[in-house]
């Protein structure tokens, strides 16, 4: 079992794999999900000691929060799961908007609350920026949630450096999520030195560059999906990306451990990378991501890392 962490400054400990959770009842992400998988899922992450489940409104929507609170309710175990999730869209004339204001929010963290089953949450983010609510006011409503007890932590997730900025003037931030991974690292320039100075844990998402970075692609490979229009997975770009890849298998060659393991181990040597959340589609997939504890990385090897996606 792994040893748990601290999430930055909350009082929430976690094993340092999570659970990301969008195809856990993510029925508008992912086509043919079985809610009865998603349930399973869930089961398999917290009867194998992943406490960490990370879910939104917007996956489903609805459906994840309301899988996840039936699995709870079912194990009997809410005190253990330490669930986060996040808001921020509305449905509005048939479409969707982003809304931070905090009459909004506040009603945004009621709903999760009676989807989950519970009467707190324990991370609750603003899934992304909206173009008008000053972003210290958004979180003030949450640091009010905070304070009736409804909310455990603060999050933001999708923040620039100038709303992640705006967001914190009062020091209410404990979160932040954002996109970062080998392939994409712009979050080194600002986001990731900020939330270190301001001890803000930062979680990653789209670790595994969606699937390029868990060593299972060939050149060969075909994308009948989203990934075909991506510039990662495009001509070229995806050779070389392959290449670097490959580079990263020797390495978990060594270890008897694969490459997926190897990456997710390096993220969590970062500079305020506490807890990792990878998805799964299948329980399996649940134990595997499990693995990436096991995998220690030497200073070398973490350095040997940095290079390969340096260029």
């Amino acid at each position: 079992m792994a040893k748990k962490v601290q999430i930055g400054r909350t009082d929430l400990y976690v094993n340092p794999l999570g659970l990301g959770t969008n195809a856990v009842g993510g029925h508008n992400i992912y086509p043919n999900l079985s809610d009865e998988t998603g349930r399973e899922i869930v089961r398999t992450a917290l009867e194998n000691g992943i406490n960490f489940l990370d879910t939104a409104f917007i996956y489903g929507p609805e459906r994840s929060e309301e899988l996840i609170g039936e699995v709870i309710k079912e194990m009997g175990n809410r005190e253990e799961a330490i669930v986060a999730t996040k808001g921020a869209h509305k449905f509005a004339n048939g479409k969707i908007e982003l809304d931070n204001s905090p009459r909004f929010l506040k009603e945004a963290v009621e709903g999760s609350l009676k989807r989950l089953q519970t009467d707190y949450i324990d991370l609750f983010y603003i899934h992304f920026p909206d173009q008008n609510t000053p972003k210290d006011e958004a979180v003030g409503a949450l640091k009010e949630l905070k304070d009736q007890g409804k909310i455990r932590a603060i999050g933001v997730s999708n923040f620039s450096i100038e709303q992640l900025t705006q967001a914190n003037k009062n020091g209410y931030v404990d979160v932040l999520q954002s996109e970062y991974n080998l392939f994409k690292r712009e979050a080194e320039k600002d986001l990731l030195p900020y939330t270190s100075e301001n001890n803000i844990s930062f979680v990653p998402y789209f670790p595994l560059a969606a699937g390029l970075l868990g060593g299972k692609y060939t050149k060969d490979t075909t994308f009948q999906d989203g990934r075909a229009k991506r510039p990662l997975f495009q001509g070229e770009t995806f050779i070389r990306n392959l290449e670097k890849v490959e580079q990263v298998r020797d390495i978990a060659y060594n270890k008897n451990a694969e490459v997926a393991h190897v990456v997710l181990a390096w993220y969590l040597t970062q500079n305020s990378i506490d807890v990792l959340i990878p998805g799964a589609k299948r329980p399996d997939q649940v134990l595997n991501n499990l693995k990436t504890i096991d995998v220690h990385l030497s200073i070398d090897e973490i350095e040997k890392i940095n290079q390969i996606f340096k260029s």
